[in-house]
């Protein structure tokens, strides 16, 4: 999503914890002729959000147009296994996170005239499995979250939206692409017979963040190669 939006013409600021992966991904950008600042910050802490910010107006000014909440966490075990602080990370990442990036971001969008948050969904948003009580909870949530925002930003044209992936070739599903038995279990129950890939929801963020879908908002699009529609 960020090298879309960097080749479509933002400046993007990337926030996350692995300071090398980071440096990759801004370098990536800017070999490419694009603008980019990496900021290292655990979504969870509030202070770091915070600072986040600071140096966010610092390095690419006050102003903010668009906005993604990406930050996850799985982990998938039945729920007597779960711990408290275990559950905590899964909902601190996942949704909490995204209320404090909300929260501390918002006011840099707002009388601008155009904004675009993505709250990043999932498919077990809206259906689960076994051993994902946390996870879907978190995801769930969001779907609440977003029309909630979405109705108070509306007067500000700010629009707010979630993008739900399928199972997709990223490294939250390594778990089950490096198990025989699972991958093909979960290929058998996808109609396009297939792992949907980052570039897929690249083009969906891509399109949400964009001029024409500006009458969008308080929606979810589901990106799951026809697992629901069974």
């Amino acid at each position: 999503m960020a090298m879309a939006l960097a080749e479509a013409g933002a400046a993007v600021a990337l926030v996350a914890r692995d300071t090398v992966k980071l440096a990759a991904v801004a370098r990536q950008i800017r070999d490419s002729g694009g603008r980019a600042e990496a900021i290292v910050a655990d979504v969870c802490d509030e202070a770091q959000v915070a600072r986040a910010r600071a140096v966010f107006s610092e390095k690419l000014g006050t102003g903010l147009h668009i906005l993604i909440n990406n930050a996850g966490i799985n982990l998938r075990k039945p729920i007597t296994d779960f711990t408290l602080a275990e559950w905590n990370t899964v909902l601190g990442t996942n949704l909490t996170g995204t209320f404090l990036f909300c929260r501390e971001f918002i006011p840099l969008m707002k009388g601008r005239g155009y904004g675009r948050i993505i709250n990043m969904t999932s498919m077990m948003s809206h259906i689960s499995l076994p051993g994902r009580t946390a996870y879907s909870a978190s995801k769930s949530a969001l779907l609440g979250f977003n029309k909630a925002l979405a109705l108070e930003l509306a007067p500000d044209k700010i629009t707010v939206n979630g993008i739900s992936p399928g199972v997709c070739d990223t490294e939250i599903n390594a778990p089950l692409m490096n198990n025989p038995e699972l991958k093909a279990s979960f290929l058998a129950r996808i109609p396009a017979g297939r792992w949907g890939q980052p570039s897929e929801i690249a083009a969906a963020a891509l399109y949400l963040c964009s001029e024409a879908a500006g009458f969008v908002t308080g929606t979810d699009l589901v990106i799951d190669g026809g697992w629901m529609a069974q």
